[in-house]
């Protein structure tokens, strides 16, 4: 038995691509955590209106009841981008494994522009760079460079590799 993962990043990292390919690869199920938004979380967002920490309370609180309801192993997408909303992960679920996705704002930036019509303007990028706390020493995971294909990043988790570090 496995802990459940979260595949974490700013918005247009690849989480919920990463995140479904390795589900698949581990044969645990997946969870967007973008389905998981209240309608008013993704009318803001698509006003261009960055969510607050009142916001993403709920919201996190709906995202830990699934990763407790999969204890033994799971992915979930989820941005997770401060400390303390990885705590609040983990209030729920104590030994959750963190695969941060990180990138340049150049490759992301590129990235978002590639799927249109998502709830998350680009416009919010530099709100989610700022808003990034990267992995601490004391928590559970790796970071993963993006500038490769999606084989290679689920490649890169299952092999152990830690590629970069923000």
């Amino acid at each position: 038995m496995s802990s459940p993962i979260v595949v974490m990043g700013v918005s247009g990292s690849g989480k919920s691509t990463v995140g479904a390919a390795l589900a698949q690869r581990l044969r645990v199920p997946f969870a967007d955590a973008d389905d998981f938004h209240p309608p008013a979380n993704v009318a803001k967002m698509s006003s261009g209106e960055p969510l607050d920490d009142d916001d993403r309370y709920p919201w996190l609180e709906a995202i830990g009841e699934w990763l407790a309801a999969h204890p033994g192993g799971g992915v979930m997408s989820c941005s997770a981008l401060k400390r303390k909303y990885r705590d609040q992960l983990r209030e729920h679920c104590g030994e959750i494994e963190f695969v941060h996705l990180y990138g340049s704002t150049e490759v992301i930036g590129k990235r978002q522009a590639s799927r249109p019509g998502h709830f998350m303007p680009p416009s919010l990028l530099a709100s989610q760079f700022k808003t990034l706390e990267p992995l601490e020493p004391d928590e559970r995971g790796v970071t993963i460079d993006v500038d490769q294909n999606i084989d290679g990043i689920v490649d890169s988790y299952v092999d152990g590799t830690d590629q970069a570090a923000p």
